[in-house]
């Protein structure tokens, strides 16, 4: 006998096959339901009457014909937003991309800042580098790093790292989501108060 994980995985692959389908909306699945030809559309009644699942009977009884009953629960919907656009990707990795590439700014600045007070010839090695080299692609920039020369390579590593420990242990992740809330609600506001006063004061002047 199937499992109800594997019955749920096997009524996918079998709903195309044109199996008769029932209706159940008292949440139990009588035997009666039970047969070699027919499954079993699981809805529950109610709020949650939309979150029914295909179910094959046989899946619950075999073939064992003794009156049974077998409830299962539907998974949760999902309520978030559909965000088109982004392929197989999501809006967080867009998102986790563009940091990425701020965290290698970032590194590199730190590290300049660094090498400036201790090491000038790897200082001035560095700076014409990044002259010659856009930073906002953080891959493609340590990478052509790298590649450079021996002491150039060192300077990557050195980024390499910089950006991970800041990454992990110094950026105040808490703090970003407080001020990006706080951004955009602020912003969303201004927009709207100087929507209504500009429209305000040529209602205004429409009324002289």
């Amino acid at each position: 006998m199937l499992t109800p994980t594997e019955a749920l995985s096997s009524s996918y692959t079998r709903q195309s096959s044109g199996m008769e389908r029932c209706y159940w909306t008292s949440g139990v699945i009588p035997d009666a339901m039970a047969s070699s030809r027919r499954a079993v559309l699981f809805q529950p009644s109610g709020a949650d009457a939309r979150r029914g699942l295909l179910l094959p009977a046989q899946a619950f009884w075999g073939t064992d014909r003794r009156p049974r009953l077998v409830r299962f629960q539907a998974p949760p919907r999902c309520h978030k937003m559909y965000v088109p656009g982004f392929g197989e990707g999501s809006p967080e990795k867009k998102a986790a991309i563009s940091l990425q590439n701020f965290f290698n700014y970032v590194a590199v600045r730190i590290v300049l800042a660094q090498l400036e007070s201790y090491n000038r010839e790897a200082y001035v090695e560095l700076k014409e580098f990044v002259s010659r080299n856009s930073v906002n692609d953080a891959d493609n920039f340590c990478k052509n790093l790298i590649r450079e020369s021996p002491r150039h390579k060192a300077l990557a590593m050195r980024i390499l790292e910089v950006r991970s420990a800041y990454m992990k242990n110094d950026f105040e992740w808490d703090n970003l989501k407080k001020l990006s809330f706080k951004m955009v609600d602020e912003a969303n506001t201004k927009l709207m108060r100087d929507y209504v006063l500009e429209t305000s004061h040529i209602e205004d002047d429409d009324k002289r």
